[in-house]
């Protein structure tokens, strides 16, 4: 298997700037296009190779593909994910991976009694800086942890189904990023206005603390990305839109790094995270291992969200142990 075959399941605009165009690159090839949208499914298969179809079970039995990418929408990516894993293909989801935590906990419950990978599109597990994050974090002991802090913004989202909500469609990368870099949560504590302003407070089960600034009333032309780490001892890290970083380590720089151009709005694949999780996704298929974002720890992702929402619903703290965390 040199090249694993590729089906997609839909033909948008995110995955056509950032799924076809880096197939080929991340070692697979693209055989089957589908969208409902036929006009679609043809012109990507046109530009990128693969046949165009408008059924995806026709494309699947015809093509019998190593792995296939689905970048619809929550409900789907849900709902196919289940069926086409039991039908014995490994899937790749976008996110969010699911419309709830329930359905994510199906979905993870299928890959393992199956034995089919179901990958995850968290990208900012993959992106150049929040790598180095992760690995300069595994010097120290999770006792050394202290704090996080993230400040994410974009432009104004519709905010009226769950498909363009702010928080559930744009800010679940950030629940996603500390989750990975700090662990599991123990509880949570927020506050919002409306639907475009969250002020999240989180204690971790290493007992560090988090704290996230989300909002959507900002500008998607200029986009807002600024993480920062602290540890014990003068120990921090501090990381400026996916792409610039510095490491401080006992009061002094022991790290920088800045790109020549900006390119965290997407310019870059690594970067961003884009390519190296399919990159991550076409290597598990051929040694069949579990990618880094799979719907294991998306189902822990997913509870964080949901206990964001539970927090400004009801005005209390929410404990992961409510929620089946555990």
């Amino acid at each position: 298997m040199d090249y694993p075959k590729i089906c997609i399941i839909g033909a948008g605009k995110h995955s056509t700037n950032r799924i076809y165009p880096y197939i080929s690159v991340a070692g697979g090839k693209i055989v089957g296009v589908c969208d409902i949208d036929f006009q679609k499914a043809i012109n990507n298969s046109e530009r990128f190779g693969g046949r165009p179809y408008k059924n995806y079970k026709e494309m699947l039995e015809k093509e019998s593909p190593d792995g296939v990418i689905i970048c619809i929408n929550a409900k789907m990516h849900a709902e196919l994910s289940k069926e086409i894993m039991k039908m014995g293909h490994h899937v790749y989801v976008e996110k969010p991976p699911a419309p709830t935590s329930k359905d994510a906990f199906e979905m993870a419950e299928i890959s393992k009694k199956t034995n089919k990978i179901c990958a995850t599109g968290f990208k900012k597990r993959y992106a150049l800086c929040y790598k180095k994050a992760k690995e300069w974090l595994s010097k120290f002991n999770e006792n050394d942890f202290y704090s996080i802090s993230v400040d994410y913004a974009s432009g104004k989202f519709k905010n009226i189904t769950l498909e363009d909500t702010f928080l559930f469609d744009f800010a679940i990368h950030v629940f996603d990023l500390v989750l990975y870099l700090f662990g599991d949560f123990e509880s949570v504590f927020a506050f919002a206005k409306d639907l475009d302003a969250y002020a999240v407070s989180i204690k971790f089960k290493n007992k560090a603390v988090g704290t996230l600034n989300l909002t959507d009333m900002r500008n998607m032309n200029f986009p807002t990305e600024e993480v920062e780490i602290t540890l014990k001892d003068g120990n921090f890290i501090t990381i400026h839109n996916s792409s610039i970083y510095k490491i401080v380590e006992n009061g002094r720089v022991v790290e920088y790094r800045e790109p020549p151009t900006y390119i965290s709005a997407g310019d870059s694949g690594f970067d961003t995270g884009h390519l190296p999780e399919l990159i991550d996704f076409i290597n598990s298929i051929k040694n069949n291992t579990m990618p880094l974002s799979n719907i294991f720890t998306s189902y822990n992702t997913m509870l964080l969200y949901e206990s964001v929402v539970k927090s400004v619903e009801t005005g209390k703290v929410i404990f992961a142990s409510e929620l089946g965390y555990d």
